[in-house]
């Protein structure tokens, strides 16, 4: 039975937006050095598909397109794309769902993400694809957030301070083509405490000691 998610693509060329993308990020790079572009010009490919079609992936003809802008063998940018987590090799659903499950987000909760993920998002688990196609789940290392852990990653954007009912609500919303603000869902200042910073916060300040003497005294 095939994969209704995994459809051949047999063209790809780079559109007006991607090309001026890539004229800026290959004027970076000395004569003769255009292959270190491979890694940025892999990303504007990736996000042209999910630009054009809702699904952010980079399919092999993708990759020959990069090669021949940076004159590259093909092999070359094949290993590169497959080498890294970040470059999608196969259809994705219209939103990639990021779960992290390194210790410090584990520690805290990330299970009742995962299983919120499964549940509101009707996956089976990671390596999924939803059968709406609005949803894929994939399982992460360490997002570097973890002071506000747990955190989903959904395509690009951090939702931190998650637990089983957040990460639902924040699912429907997306099912509803809602976008919430990324970031803490409990409303957290960036790394501060819960309820705000408190950092000498408890030191009373003095006022500062005015020394009055007569002209000529030391």
């Amino acid at each position: 039975m095939s994969d209704p998610h995994h459809q051949e693509v047999t063209h790809f060329a780079f559109d007006a937006e991607s090309e001026a993308q890539i004229a800026k990020i290959i004027a970076r790079y000395p004569e003769g050095k255009q292959a270190s572009a491979v890694i940025p010009l892999l990303y504007v490919a990736q996000k042209q598909m999910g630009r054009l079609t809702g699904s952010a992936w980079v399919p092999r003809v993708a990759m020959d397109a990069v090669a021949v802008k940076l004159g590259m063998a093909p092999i070359r940018v094949y290993e590169v794309a497959t080498f890294y987590f970040m470059f999608n090799t196969k259809p994705m659903g219209r939103f990639h769902l990021q779960v992290c499950g390194t210790t410090p987000c584990w520690l805290r909760g990330s299970d009742e993400v995962l299983r919120a993920c499964k549940d509101a998002g009707h996956l089976k688990g990671y390596g999924d694809t939803s059968e709406d196609g609005l949803f894929t789940l994939s399982e992460v290392e360490c997002l570097g957030a973890c002071v506000n852990a747990p955190i989903l990653q959904v395509d690009d954007d951090y939702y931190e301070d998650l637990d089983y009912a957040r990460t639902v609500e924040l699912i429907e919303s997306l099912k509803r083509g809602e976008r919430p603000k990324p970031g803490s869902t409990i409303g957290r200042q960036t790394s501060a405490p819960e309820g705000g910073p408190t950092v000498l916060l408890d030191i009373p300040l003095k006022e500062p000691a005015i020394v009055v003497g007569r002209k000529g005294e030391a």
